[in-house]
């Protein structure tokens, strides 16, 4: 089962361009392509994210805006993908210089890890969301 995947995987032009961006594998990229197609479904990334559940819910009550912890809405099975993604990100940050890491490290040093782990998880489906949209190739600087 997991051979078959592998080879669907490099099969599949969009997965294998976003294989190349880091925590995103074999498994991820197909549930990614199988989902959300050429991005074309979803105004935006963040509107993917949003789908996905990971995104913060907001309590709003007489002009207080509070935000609370993710909607977990949408697709739970793509949703648990990219956070197992995210913390192969996070558990690199101190070893790593790409700007995914750089900023993971900024976020962990404000928020702590594990609110770390879902903004990575919002930020790999934002990136993934725009290499389909946009046909692209993941650029890590």
């Amino acid at each position: 089962h997991e051979a078959k995947l592998k080879q669907t995987a490099k099969q599949l032009e969009p997965a294998r361009r976003l294989m190349g961006v880091k925590g995103v594998a074999e498994k991820t990229a197909t549930a990614v392509v199988a989902y959300a197609g050429d991005g074309k479904a979803f105004k935006s990334g963040r509107h993917f994210a949003a789908n996905l559940g990971l995104v913060p819910n907001e309590h709003s009550s007489g002009g207080k805006q509070k935000l609370g912890s993710i909607t977990r809405r949408g697709n739970n099975y793509l949703r648990r993908l990219l956070v197992q993604g995210a913390w192969s990100v996070i558990r690199y940050t101190d070893k790593a210089t790409d700007r995914l890491s750089r900023w993971a490290a900024g976020v962990i040093e404000r928020r702590g890890k594990h609110k770390a782990v879902i903004a990575v998880a919002n930020k790999l489906a934002r990136i993934l969301w725009a290499m389909l949209y946009h046909q692209t190739e993941y650029r890590a600087a």
